[in-house]
């Protein structure tokens, strides 16, 4: 799921909502809004057959989410399961805590990317610094006071040049800062669940993998 390489609106249509996996671009150009019945020979005829779903179907189906919006696969999930159970505080909380964490998605929330993909693919080929050293894992988990910046050589490409014109059309969560002129970014705390906008129930989660 991590590796993504068809039509990502299948997946919005899968889901029966808006995952928005592509960035800006869901809010022009959107197949989901032409097409909300699920993909497939007989999506639009299931979509009147669908009865009330089990818990077992909600839960499934906010853990696909959420793998989904994420970009991770399941062995990862799972990993982050433990390390959130591990943690003080509700497990749910925690596990989208944790989630928030990934390098990938430190560098969208920053406004560096339209996308997640987006940005997973600006960290594997080298552009992002955290504590001003390069690191190309998506997944690597963030933690607070860390610095993210995009590489010195790299805010001269034409990329980055046009991104900062773009820059603060999108909210930049409480839990980060940044610096527009330096193209950094800083942790400052761990993400809250009222400062995460998370479009799946993570609590349905927990209750999925502790069946």
């Amino acid at each position: 799921m991590a590796r993504q390489t068809g039509p990502v609106c299948k997946l919005c249509r899968r889901e029966g909502k808006k995952l928005f996996l592509k960035g800006e671009k869901c809010f022009t150009n959107c197949t989901y809004e032409k097409r909300s019945y699920p993909p497939g020979q007989h999506g639009q005829q299931a979509s009147f057959r669908r009865r009330r779903s089990s818990d077992y179907t909600l839960q499934l189906r906010a853990k696909q989410q959420a793998r989904r919006v994420y970009g991770v696969l399941e062995r990862q999930f799972r990993r982050y399961l433990t390390i959130a159970e591990g943690r003080e505080g509700l497990t749910a909380e925690n596990l989208l805590a944790v989630l928030e964490q990934r390098l990938d998605n430190v560098v969208y929330r920053l406004g560096l990317a339209d996308s997640r993909p987006q940005a997973r693919q600006l960290v594997q080929h080298g552009h992002i610094f955290v504590n001003n050293h390069k690191l190309d894992i998506p997944s690597y988990l963030v933690k607070p006071e860390d610095v993210v910046s995009v590489r010195p050589q790299s805010r001269r490409t034409q990329y980055f040049r046009d991104r900062r014109e773009l820059l603060g059309q999108r909210a930049i969560p409480e839990w980060l800062s940044f610096n527009e002129d330096e193209l950094s970014g800083r942790v400052m705390s761990l993400p809250t669940r009222q400062e995460v906008d998370s479009l799946f129930d993570e609590q349905l989660i927990v209750e999925y993998y502790s069946r």
